[in-house]
């Protein structure tokens, strides 16, 4: 997506960057994993296909993505600190995941310079029919457990929706996009309960099974964020979302 091509957000623990080529050959490493790639339900590419697919990417306006980057052993990038990409400093940082917000639905109430403002007792057909469907990997496991998927979601969260207080998040980044919070939704393995957690801890809620994939939906509720404040290191996952549906290596 266009729209966050030159943006870093820097948190406590991690930095989020846009995917950009130089972010290709790790990713590739790291689909070599047979583990990873079934959790991610991927097929293997090629570097060279691979090289494409961050292309396409970049210029999809449904794919919102991030890579995370680690700051557990560097303090040198200060939180909520203003960079662009090609900080010298953001290239020292390791490369351990990535954090994505699929947009599905009617979008014209999200044109350019038009802010939403969210109405609990009326939301319109448009944003009724708009859904957000986020998703986030961990793949380096030395970096799992430490609280890293937490804080990227609510980086993320705070930015794609422009609101990073519903996710108990002081540091505020313009957003360009400003979705609706109550579009936000993920899906679960129901076996993957520190995922579950995870994403309860940010104020969402499952609202739906479905036994035939053996998953959960979940959505996020205002009237739940205030109960989960204090992130669980323990509750971190492989993969947050999307352990048995399609990953974004197949969403054309």
């Amino acid at each position: 997506m266009r729209v966050n091509e030159e943006t870093v957000l820097v948190g406590e623990k991690v930095v989020l960057v846009p995917y950009r080529p130089e972010h290709v050959p790790k990713y590739h490493s790291w689909m070599q994993d047979e583990e990873l790639r079934r959790l991610t339900a991927s097929e293997p590419l090629s570097l060279k296909e691979e090289y494409e697919m961050q292309q396409k990417w970049q210029l999809d306006e449904d794919k919102l993505t991030f890579i995370i980057l680690s700051k557990l052993e560097s303090a040198d990038l200060s939180a909520g600190e203003l960079v662009p990409p090609s900080d010298s400093r953001i290239a020292l940082l390791p490369m351990v995941g990535d954090v994505n917000v699929f947009l599905h639905g009617t979008r014209q109430f999200l044109k350019e310079g038009h802010q939403v403002k969210e109405d609990h007792d009326m939301v319109n057909d448009e944003q009724d029919d708009f859904e957000a469907e986020v998703e986030i990997m961990v793949a380096e496991p030395a970096h799992r457990r430490h609280g890293l998927a937490y804080e990227a979601l609510q980086l993320m969260l705070g930015y794609a929706t422009g609101t990073p207080e519903l996710f108990n998040d002081e540091r505020h980044y313009s957003s360009p996009l400003r979705l609706p919070s109550r579009s936000l939704m993920t899906k679960i393995t129901e076996s993957n309960v520190p995922s579950i957690n995870l994403f309860k801890k940010l104020g969402f809620k499952i609202t739906k099974t479905v036994p035939v994939f053996e998953e959960v939906e979940m959505r996020w509720r205002d009237d739940l964020s205030q109960q989960y404040d204090s992130p669980d290191a323990n509750t971190n996952h492989i993969y947050e979302s999307c352990l048995l549906i399609p990953c974004w290596r197949q969403k054309h």
